[in-house]
């Protein structure tokens, strides 16, 4: 077995601007998925805290529902940290997965108070209801 990594988690935080961009590459699955909320609290809880957050996708290849429970512990922390959260160079597969799983505009709300909550509900698809 070779010790090839899958994801990456490249962090680069600007003082002068107070933002922090994260470059995501790889699979967001459940260990980059806590490499990258690990480094984001990180930066909003120091001397100097991040008051904007650019997550950058570009090179994502996968995400899985653990990457996808990553991404909201990330908004509840910028949220309440009251930093703005940008998901930049969203590709294909994590575009789908956030419009299916109906947290897109929770996640991309510029105003972190008025994000809308995701509630057990708003994860399901309202085009699904059984009959």
């Amino acid at each position: 077995m070779s010790g090839v990594r899958h994801a990456g988690v490249h962090p680069e935080h600007d003082p002068g601007t107070a933002t922090l961009t994260v470059r995501v590459s790889g699979e967001l699955d459940d260990a980059c998925g806590a490499e990258l909320t690990a480094v984001v609290v990180t930066h909003l809880s120091g001397p100097a805290p991040s008051r904007t957050v650019r997550l950058d996708f570009r090179e994502l290849v996968g995400v899985d529902a653990l990457g996808l429970a990553a991404l909201l512990m990330i908004r509840r922390h910028t949220s309440a940290a009251r930093a703005v959260l940008h998901l930049d160079n969203r590709p294909a597969v994590l575009e789908r997965l956030l419009r299916q799983t109906n947290v897109l505009d929770h996640l991309t709300a510029a105003d972190p108070a008025k994000a809308p909550p995701v509630t057990a509900d708003s994860a399901e698809d309202p085009g699904s209801g059984g009959g």
